[in-house]
């Protein structure tokens, strides 16, 4: 399964300290069927802990999820920061998610070479 982020989120991650580990962590939990929220549509929310600090008080995570073959990691925030999404953030996650869940593996290639994505490390091979 291959895992990305997008330019926004790598900025935001970078900015908060989250590092792949904790990302791919929540990758592993979602595919093994703990999902903290199925927004449907290929779009997940996924809690992610603070450095030094447990899930609950942490991240959430919007990530654009299929089962077994690619997980893309769109937007985060800390849950102190705002309650959840609006309708019409939602609505744009989940178009987003339509469109770069079916893109082929060619076209996720090139989008990681113009630097929209970028490829997550995971040390665990069954991701």
């Amino acid at each position: 399964m291959r895992i990305f982020k997008n330019v926004w989120f790598r900025k935001f991650a970078r900015r908060e300290n989250i590092s792949d580990a904790a990302l791919c962590d929540a990758v592993a939990r979602a595919r093994a069927g703990l999902i903290d929220a199925d927004l449907g549509g290929g779009l997940i929310k996924q809690r992610v802990a603070r450095p030094g600090a447990g899930r609950s008080g942490g991240y959430r995570t919007l990530i654009l999820f299929r089962a077994d073959r690619r997980a893309v990691f769109a937007f985060g925030f800390a849950k102190n920061d705002r309650a959840n999404l609006n309708e019409e953030e939602e609505a744009a996650f989940k178009k987003a998610a339509k469109l770069v869940l079916a893109f082929s593996e060619a076209r996720m290639d090139a989008e990681l070479k113009t630097g929209r994505l970028t490829e997550v490390s995971c040390d665990d091979p069954n991701l």
